[in-house]
């Protein structure tokens, strides 16, 4: 029973919002309908008696086929928004149906009885979706996201508000209404709706409660966060912005309103498209339900790191150590030297390589690089034969080598040398074959040249020995490559130590030859620098369309069949995403490593940046080396830097336990200042008969206390099995590792062991602190044996 009315709140507004959303798709398909009578019935009208009426029935096929693709690509994750508005100054409505007015009426505030807050009631509320839907009366059942009417759902802040009260974010999978997180932008408001308290989910319920305290101090702290956000989210975009803050201060909610405020500011100059970077995809998730894709052409992308490259998804995991190495700056050295050196791996399906398997092209890679090969394994071919001239040439290896070198002399992609090196040996074969030295007049002895270029490039031999001896390299090969610790041991010479070649060696064996297996988001990103390294090679053109076609006008009259082919679908779409972007928002930009700052610079070489992050949460073990490759990747931009002061996600109770590990991990860290108390202090038990069956018990006491979610954080090794343990407990309950609840929250949770959180890398410490800020409302901490925990549970790591 008292978990139901716990629920009910949550329950009955995701109720709501779903009843709205299914009349919605029912106004929806009545409109599909209709637009494919309007297609059929054009279609069925085949004879036609005059020119213009044939031009005026293809013109009816067209509009109607738009209209249906356009009604059918906008189906799916329809509704993402809605705004609650006070009344307004004047009570014109615009074409979608929506009143015209920004600010609020004189008289929409009431004044509140001795000394209560300010009252006020709902007089419109505004659905904001991917189209425009009207009901039968032209009311508005949808608005759409580029219509005027809905530009408060983006630019309002809590600073100026405008005539919202209540900001929301729908999130929903196909027809069905997954969840609602409130945004409140007039928290110290009394407001009602149909005569009673409005609701409010989430954040949203954590600022009304602040803001409606009695408290004038509270006020004041409610003000304070609004103040230093507000001033955030509308800073200039001219350079980057640098946003600091740590936990609960509201980082990410300030990046991805800024992301909305931008666009809406100026929509032509953002419409190369805004990038979100996130460290992990739980997080892409969470920020995807705050801020939803706007619009078909995807104005905003939000990514994880590890699916920023095309084709790419990281879905594995490395161990610190070998993060450590594949997340250096080192690793472009490697990489340098692999892309070249792999010009000599055997091609696809060549037998196994034997032995110590040395490849000749060591020196052209850098130096120190090895020549001799005990037994050569299957590779490139070591000789040249070609019939010219009617004699047979031949460049043996040494000559072939000596080639090589020079047309690696320089720095372009390897891929795109290929033209390169066809010259440099058709220069070698003409200049052995002898056929020019007795010619003496410049155009006849170009002639000749010419006609022997074309005489050996068409030979197969020559064709062959081409594609085999400059093989076109994919990253993914090359990288799968890198597998071979005798052969990654040449490339990463006097950049590497033993022990680290030998662990990124043995990660990488996951891969097959070809490159195929499972990637971790660190090898996305060499992935993504092997990319620029190896080029891609050209492509033959597409046809282009004849413009004579297009000014006939019969293939509009011919073309129903292909505008009635289904339109491409968003997931086609991004198949095609940019890689440039106008402006980049960086979040938790503390955990990004130096190669993945490579990786997120080459897409915002042109771009603008709000960069976010907390150097006391950081995952990366050499802040220096990242900070090196952040400031080359955002260059010489001036920048403007903020701090976030104000943490109103942890009660002081939580906030004052997390201070202990900061602390340790960063003596002399600020902390953020905490705004409220609960009263209502963090749990320590000890795990007793068995881990599991404790996390599991601690779970489901914590599910009766709280209404939301409840996020179990463990180490990484432990992530599946903290799932078993908390197998059949429903939606609510997060089983988590330890790196991957950066940036995320719950109404409660579970640190499980902070002993061994903190001792499974370098940086386990900072790891700890961030798993002890993620809770909203309670925290509880099981420890084990290793924890050493005293009497009262309290583990060794978390006393005074």
């Amino acid at each position: 029973m008292q978990q139901a009315t716990v629920e009910s709140t949550r329950d009955r507004e995701i109720a709501g919002e779903q009843r709205h959303l299914d009349e919605v798709y029912l106004r929806l398909e009545e409109k599909i309908h209709e637009a494919e009578f309007l297609m059929d019935d054009a279609a069925r009208h085949v004879h036609v008696g005059t020119p213009g009426a044939l031009a005026e029935r293809d013109a009816q096929v067209f509009r109607a086929g738009v209209h249906l693709n356009r009604l059918n690509s906008e189906f799916e994750d329809f509704l993402f928004g809605r705004i609650d508005l006070l009344p307004g100054k004047d009570g014109e409505r615009g074409p979608d149906g929506a009143y015209t007015s920004v600010e609020p009426a004189e008289d929409a505030v009431l004044p509140g009885e001795d000394g209560a807050p300010g009252r006020a009631e709902i007089a419109e509320t505004l659905h904001i979706g991917r189209l425009g839907v009207l009901d039968a009366d032209y009311t508005p059942l949808v608005v759409d996201w580029r219509a005027p009417a809905a530009a408060p759902f983006y630019r309002a802040t809590p600073r100026h508000p405008g005539r919202v009260v209540r900001r929301r974010v729908i999130r929903s999978r196909g027809r069905r209404v997954l969840g609602v997180e409130d945004d409140l932008l007039r928290p110290e408001l009394s407001v009602t709706r149909d005569g009673a308290p409005l609701p409010v989910v989430g954040d949203g319920a954590l600022m009304a409660a602040l803001g409606r305290a009695r408290s004038h101090a509270m006020r004041d702290i409610v003000s304070s966060i609004q103040a230093e956000q507000d001033e955030v989210i509308r800073a200039p975009a001219a350079s980057v912005t640098e946003v600091s803050g740590g936990p609960g201060t509201g980082k990410t909610a300030v990046a991805l309103h800024r992301a909305a405020y931008l666009l809406y500011q100026d929509r032509r100059r953002y419409a190369g498209g805004i990038l979100v970077v996130s460290p992990t995809p739980l997080l892409v998730a969470y920020t995807e339900g705050v801020l939803p894709s706007l619009g078909e052409e995807g104005q905003v992308a939000i990514r994880a790191v590890g699916s920023l490259v095309d084709g790419a998804e990281a879905t594995a995991y490395d161990e610190a150590q070998v993060a450590r190495v594949k997340g250096s700056s080192r690793m472009v050295g490697v990489l340098r030297r692999a892309a070249r050196g792999a010009l000599e791996l055997p091609p696809p399906g060549a037998p196994a390589e034997s032995g110590s398997g040395q490849l000749s092209l060591d020196d052209a890679a850098g130096p120190g690089g090895a020549e001799a090969a005990d037994t050569p394994p299957p590779g490139p071919p070591s000789r040249l034969r070609v019939l010219a001239s009617g004699s047979r040439i031949e460049l043996d290896s040494g000559e072939l080598r000596k080639i090589r070198r020079a047309v690696l002399g320089g720095t372009a992609p390897v891929n795109l040398l290929r033209p390169r090196a066809r010259r440099l040996l058709l220069d070698a074969l003409w200049e052995k074959s002898g056929a020019g030295r007795h010619l003496t007049d410049p155009e006849l002895l170009a002639e000749v040249r010419e006609g022997f270029d074309e005489d050996v490039s068409g030979e197969p031999e020559f064709q062959e020995f081409l594609a085999a001896w400059w093989p076109e390299l994919t990253p993914r090969r090359v990288l799968a490559a890198m597998a071979d610790e005798r052969r990654l041991g040449r490339w990463a010479r006097r950049l590497l130590r033993p022990a680290e070649t030998r662990a990124l060696a043995r990660s990488l064996g996951r891969l097959d030859a070809l490159g195929n297996g499972p990637l971790s988001v660190h090898d996305v990103a060499l992935l993504d620098e092997l990319h620029g390294l190896l080029g891609a090679p050209a492509r033959p053109r597409r046809r282009q369309a004849d413009p004579l076609d297009q000014l006939t006008g019969l293939t509009e009259v011919t073309t129903y069949a292909d505008r009635s082919a289904p339109s491409r679908g968003r997931a086609e779409r991004r198949e095609e995403e940019r890689t440039d972007y106008a402006h980049v928002i960086v979040d938790e930009a503390q955990d990004l490593t130096p190669m993945q700052w490579r990786l997120v610079g080459r897409r915002g070489r042109h771009a603008t940046w709000t960069v976010v992050g907390d150097p006391a949460q950081s995952s990366w073990a050499d802040p220096e080396e990242a900070e090196q490759a952040r400031d080359e990747a955002l260059g010489r931009r001036p920048r403007k830097r903020f701090t976030l002061t104000v943490n109103y996600r942890n009660p002081a109770e939580i906030a004052e336990v997390a201070g202990r590990v900061l602390a340790l991990a960063m003596p002399g860290a600020q902390s953020p200042e905490a705004v409220r108390s609960t009263g209502i202090e963090p749990r320590f038990d000890v795990a007793a008969g068995g881990l599991g069956s404790s996390v599991r018990a601690e779970v489901e006491r914590l599910l009766s206390q709280v209404e939301g979610t409840v996020g179990v954080i463990v180490a990484m090794g432990r992530r599946q099995e903290a799932r078993r343990w908390l197998d059949g407990l429903g939606d609510r309950v997060v089983p988590v590792g330890s790196f991957e609840a950066k940036g995320l929250e719950y109404d409660a949770t579970v640190v499980v062991s902070p002993a061994e959180i903190a001792d499974e890398s370098p940086v386990g410490l900072r790891v700890l602190y961030v798993a002890l800020t993620r809770a909203t409302q309670r925290l509880s901490v099981l420890s084990a044996e290793r924890d050493a925990p005293d009497a009262d549970g309290v583990p060794d790591l978390l006393r005074d």
